[in-house]
């Protein structure tokens, strides 16, 4: 039985335009993404997934295996596409410089791609091979490590902390980036420039009213 059979399509001169399976396969993920970010794993059924869709359960199982499999897939394109952001963020230049880029990397995606975002730092509900956001900020800590292990050896400090200071860094930014997708106060800018003026100074070089040094093109002030 094919899909348009099994989905009740619009007969041949209807008014409904068929899908190909790669057009209903990201009708799907995006119908999904919606909804595990608006409910959660658990909340979401594979009889919701298919009713927004205009399809029946089997297309959803044809395509994904069942809802694990979809939210998997999900998942995995959010982590991809935030990882991508933090990693194309950090152009380089001075230190202060990089850790300013990779807390807007992350703060641009909580504010275009808030949906991503709320899926991600949910625990996941099913064991899979995408990991956790847990392991995705692994990922980027693992990006700034080698930054921080330069820094280090000019300093004259143990390279080998580095790594420990990575987590420690992209962990405040991420937990920090959790509140803000809540409250979304203050504006992005001034979030980057407290994050910053905490991981550079520290709670005893703090600086009355922080500023940022990067320059970036419509930002709020």
């Amino acid at each position: 039985m094919t899909e348009s059979s099994r989905r009740g399509g619009a007969p041949r001169g209807g008014g409904r335009v068929r899908m190909t399976g790669k057009e209903r396969r990201e009708q799907l993920i995006d119908i999904g993404r919606t909804l595990f970010a608006e409910r959660g794993f658990d909340a979401t059924s594979v009889e919701e997934i298919a009713a927004k869709a205009g399809v029946s359960k089997p297309v959803v199982y044809e395509h994904f295996g069942g809802k694990e499999g979809l939210y998997a897939v999900v998942v995995d394109r959010e982590m991809r596409i935030l990882l991508d952001g933090v990693t194309s963020a950090l152009t380089g230049g001075h230190p202060r410089e990089l850790l300013e880029q990779a807390a807007f990397g992350l703060l641009d995606y909580i504010e275009h791609s808030t949906d991503g975002f709320q899926i991600l730092v949910r625990d996941s509900p099913v064991a899979q091979s995408t990991g956790t956001f847990a392991s995705l900020i692994s990922d980027i800590a693992s990006q700034v490590e080698h930054i921080l292990g330069l820094e280090f050896a000019s300093r004259g400090y143990d390279q080998k902390l580095a790594p420990m200071y990575a987590q420690m860094l992209v962990g405040m930014v991420a937990l920090t980036g959790q509140w803000w997708l809540d409250v979304r106060t203050p504006a992005k800018s001034e979030v980057a420039a407290h994050l910053v003026n905490l991981a550079w100074n520290g709670l005893s070089g703090l600086e009355q009213n922080p500023r940022l040094v990067t320059r970036r093109k419509h930002d709020r002030a």
